[in-house]
């Protein structure tokens, strides 16, 4: 499957699930259209302590998440630790150059491989109110990461969280409060969605460059998100704008 049918067969699939074994198996579908082995969807928190209030969504091996859980990771995890500081998806490589790696740090990296997790990208997501979360994909020990999926898995990711805490009730806009935007904030959305930015924005639309700025700030305010990624997800799940116009231009 092309990565642009990917994508949209995902983003379609989120858009309508009304179970988490629906996003389960919609993300798996994609991790095998891409060559990819696991998926990890999950708010950054002590499981073993929480009351069914957080996302966690993965396949990773049992034995793994095990470990994990024995030793309170949820937070200290070293991937996780890397997501408080980025704001886009991220090669688990980059670590390293991102976070100061403890022993401790290179010990799960290490139990990670040995239980057959290798190369992996991880895309944060952080909500206001909320613990700190993400989504991962990752190919089995020994394996080199696809780059050429990481465009795709970054919207997904992040798409993906979007959906499941819709799912467990966090986000769950009744249709007369969905937000509308205008046709010139739309465009703005749209085409920074595809990665342009502001001044390229004005540029292209033959608006000034504060203008954008402002036409951004309302769209912002109307979805009650601070981060242009996010707002792309917003305008994605109500239809505000597709996967197809974002790619092709």
């Amino acid at each position: 499957m092309p990565r642009l049918a990917i994508a949209e067969y995902f983003i379609e699939t989120a858009r309508s699930a009304s179970t988490s074994e629906t996003l389960y198996a919609a993300l798996l579908r994609c991790c095998e259209e891409m060559g990819l082995k696991y998926f990890a969807l999950a708010h950054h928190v002590d499981f073993a302590c929480d009351q069914g209030s957080a996302i966690r969504l993965h396949n990773y091996p049992s034995a793994w998440e095990d470990w994990f859980d024995e030793n309170g990771l949820g937070q200290s995890d070293p991937i996780h630790r890397a997501c408080s500081l980025a704001t886009v998806g991220f090669g688990w490589s980059a670590v390293p150059e991102m976070i100061r790696l403890t022993p401790q740090d290179i010990r799960v990296l290490e139990h990670a491989y040995e239980e057959g997790i290798g190369d992996g990208f991880t895309i944060p997501a952080s909500v206001p109110g909320e613990a700190l979360g993400s989504c991962s994909f990752a190919v089995p020990a020994g394996e080199e990461f696809p780059k050429e999926h990481e465009f795709v898995c970054q919207l997904i990711g992040a798409f993906a969280f979007e959906a499941a805490r819709r799912l467990i009730g966090k986000r769950d806009l009744p249709v007369d409060e969905v937000p509308s935007l205008t046709a010139r904030q739309r465009d703005c959305v749209l085409w920074a969605a595809r990665g342009k930015t502001d001044w390229e924005i004005s540029v292209i639309l033959g608006i000034s460059h504060e203008t954008v700025i402002q036409h951004l700030k309302h769209a912002r305010e109307r979805y009650g998100v601070q981060k242009r990624a996010m707002l792309a997800v917003r305008a994605l799940f109500d239809g505000s704008i597709s996967f197809s116009e974002i790619l092709n231009h």
